[in-house]
């Protein structure tokens, strides 16, 4: 299967996110401690195979990287917030003045550095990392029920809902396809720093997006589903 497949099939987890909000009462709680587990699972997917195996190429890089990363998704954000696009994924509190263009962009740049992760593990190994892959699809399905949720009662339709999501895991197989396109050929320092970049920028997705409405919904109880996420990530990465 093509990068662009792989990216594809990882953020094809958005939609099923979005069928399943739309047609089950799902309850908060439980939405957030999935999205707990998401965390957990994406958390040790940066720390073991992003950041470790950049690490043994490049240490500057991977310094340098996670550091890039972590500052480009904070001023994109920081950006389209102020367009409308914070809450966005936020099964609450939707905001009345979002504009559009800013959820739609504000959930591709959620999206896109782990999908660039994808096509790159290509380039590394020769195939698509699996504790990668099993990330992405677990951290999407919260993620994409709870912004459903929110964008719902904001009064977006259905069908409108369903084109967002599609339209995202497609943007996200092209992410994935330029990540194996444009890096085949560059030096494993540069892998390895764009490993990182990715890797920072995930983590500050996560700790802007994920983890407060994880415990908003969750309560203390997501600290013990993160800790289950990053454990069962972390297993599959031992034996994969």
């Amino acid at each position: 299967m093509s990068a662009f497949g792989w990216g594809t099939l990882a953020a094809s987890s958005l939609v099923i996110g979005g069928v399943l909000a739309l047609a089950l009462p799902i309850g908060r709680r439980a939405l957030g401690l999935v999205m707990a587990f998401g965390v957990g699972v994406l958390t040790s997917a940066v720390a073991y195979e992003l950041v470790e195996e950049a690490f043994q190429t490049s240490a500057w890089g991977v310094t340098w990287g996670l550091l890039a990363g972590a500052v480009a998704f904070y001023l994109g954000d920081f950006a389209l917030d102020r367009w409308g696009g914070h809450n966005r994924k936020r099964s609450t509190d939707a905001p009345a003045n979002a504009s559009a263009m800013a959820i739609v962009l504000g959930i591709v740049l959620d999206g896109v550095p782990e999908s660039v992760v994808l096509g790159l593990s290509l380039i590394t190994t020769g195939t698509v990392s699996l504790a990668v892959l099993v990330a992405i699809f677990i951290s999407n399905l919260p993620e994409s029920i709870a912004a459903t949720v929110g964008l719902r009662t904001q009064g977006w339709s259905r069908g409108r809902l369903i084109v967002l999501w599609s339209a995202t895991a497609v943007a996200s197989g092209l992410a994935a396809a330029a990540g194996y396109t444009f890096l085949d050929a560059v030096s494993p320092g540069v892998v390895a720093f764009t490993n990182a970049f990715a890797g920072g920028a995930v983590l500050t997705m996560l700790a802007d997006t994920m983890a407060p409405e994880a415990y908003a919904n969750g309560g203390r109880a997501v600290g013990l589903m993160t800790t289950v996420g990053f454990l069962c990530a972390f297993l599959l990465h031992a034996l994969t």
